[in-house]
This record gives C-alpha cells, sequence and structure tokens, in this order.
C-alpha cells in the first residue's frame, strides 16, 4: 500500500475530512514515529508492533562488481517488531483436513 492509497482509505472512512487534513495527520505520525527514532527512542503501537533503532556493527562487506574487500562502517538501523495482534492476522492458515482413515491391505494368513 502506498502513503496516496492509505490517504484514500483514511478519506473514506472519515469523508468529512479534507483529503489535505488527513495527509497531514499521515505525515504528523510518521515524523513523530521518525523524530522518536532519531533521539533513540523506541515507538511502541499497541496491538501493531514496536519501531526501534539498532546498532549494526562495523563489518567486512565484498563490492559485487569486482569482487574487492570493503569496509563497511557501524551504523544505526530502523528495526520493526510485529505485535502478537498483527502476527496473527498475517498468519491466517488454512485448517488442517482431517486425514481420511485408508483401509490398510488385509495381513496375509500363512497356509
Amino acid at each position: 500500500m502506498l502513503r496516496s492509497e492509505l490517504v484514500t482509505r483514511l478519506q473514506g472512512e472519515y469523508p468529512d475530512m479534507r483529503v489535505q487534513d488527513v495527509e497531514a495527520m499521515v505525515e504528523v505520525v510518521l515524523d513523530e514515529i521518525v523524530r522518536a527514532l532519531e533521539k533513540g527512542d523506541r515507538v511502541e503501537l499497541r496491538g501493531f508492533g514496536a519501531f526501534s533503532v539498532r546498532r549494526r556493527a562495523a563489518r567486512q562487506g565484498r563490492n559485487p562488481r569486482t569482487g574487492a574487500t570493503v569496509k563497511v562502517a557501524a551504523k544505526n538501523v530502523p528495526f520493526f517488531k510485529p505485535g502478537k495482534e498483527l502476527r496473527a492476522k498475517v498468519d491466517v492458515r488454512p485448517k488442517a483436513k482431517a486425514k481420511a482413515r485408508t483401509a490398510k491391505p488385509a495381513k496375509r494368513r500363512a497356509k
């Protein structure tokens, strides 16, 4: 889903709001999440998940084109951990069908 699709859906849910107001609300929410992460804070949205910052250590990498070894500097990266409710909604598995009992061949009797 694109940001514009999210705005359109939200505007459909709240028809009394102008599209510009919905766009501004989405922008404010995303900006606040980014600001919190920049400060190193954790953003938790109950039932949805939590955003946090993780530190990636410096490492040796490879240039895929030349194969040369390259130093990759340490850096902070955003991380998202989905909540239980989100995981449950996304992990919809078809119910297992009951196994039909198959007839086993009769045992042979010794003559």
